[in-house]
């Protein structure tokens, strides 16, 4: 990004546009990356910061970055594979006040998101006052339509309760590293809750801090499971191949993204406190 070219007849905030657009799709500027102030950016440009400020204008409504209050503008994820949440949640850990939603099929990749920040917590290298988790999981004690018996689709109590002992994996270890961080009192107040339902879920939600959102659909895939020592073939859903949609919360409370996360929210604890129960693993 250089100085703006004199002989350019375009107006100077669309010079700004292109020169930062042109950075964004290069892959100069990676997606989640945080723009340069406005100050910084005109006196790069040797423009004024109103200038600048119309330049990103032209950026968000192209869809390229967004704009967080008080944080700054960013380089905005249209989508993404699962393994790039992992660095929106450990940006989430950094506030004074941490709020974790999932619902999905199973907490795997939670588990794996998670470690690195409630590690970091133990070390001191982040310090939250409160740190809220929820999880909102399937009830796999009961017939679902999947995990079932390819090819017909059966409902199996011994392909359930292999996928719940592999839910209450992760999950246990989720509540119990919060309970730990509670008890050596690192967290003013930590907790972690898993609540099940009647229900197959057919996509997967993470909702960080009220202000983003990660939504992914559940392929349905066909593949063998060992069941007592023997392969069974089942249909499945893979969680890590769900690829994520990414909505991030703007200062336009209009816009899809504010729309999408308040909506999210809402079905969320509206599952949460009707037909959800505590999970008895």
């Amino acid at each position: 990004m250089d100085a703006l070219d004199p002989d350019d007849p375009r107006p100077p905030f669309q010079q700004v546009a292109n020169s930062l657009r042109a950075a964004i799709r290069t892959r100069k500027l990676e997606p989640g990356d945080r723009l340069p102030s406005y100050g910084e950016l005109a006196e790069r440009f040797g423009v004024s910061p109103m200038t600048v400020q119309k330049a990103i204008g032209v950026l968000r409504d192209e869809g390229l970055v967004v704009s967080r209050q008080g944080k700054g503008s960013f380089v905005r994820q249209r989508t993404e594979r699962a393994v790039g949440l992992r660095p929106h949640v450990e940006e989430a850990f950094k506030g004074a006040k941490v709020a974790i939603d999932f619902a999905g099929f199973s907490g795997e990749t939670l588990y794996g998101a998670l470690q690195e920040p409630l590690d970091k917590i133990r070390l001191g290298r982040v310090t939250p006052d409160e740190l809220t988790i929820r999880i909102l999981l399937p009830d796999l004690t009961a017939p679902t339509g999947l995990p079932s018996l390819a090819p017909d689709g059966d409902d199996s109590a011994e392909v359930r309760k292999r996928m719940e002992r592999i839910s209450e994996r992760s999950v246990q270890a989720i509540t119990d590293t919060v309970q730990e961080l509670a008890d050596l009192e690192l967290v003013r107040s930590a907790t972690a809750k898993v609540r099940v339902y009647r229900g197959v879920p057919l996509f997967k939600l993470y909702l960080l801090n009220g202000e983003e959102a990660f939504f992914g659909f559940y392929p349905v895939v066909e593949h063998p499971v060992p069941i007592n020592g023997a392969p069974v073939p089942i249909f499945d859903l893979m969680g890590k191949d769900a690829t994520l949609f990414h909505f991030a919360s703007v200062e336009d409370e209009t816009s899809l993204g504010n729309q999408y996360i308040a909506e999210a929210q809402r079905w969320f604890d509206s599952v949460w406190s009707t037909v959800a129960r505590d999970f008895a693993g």
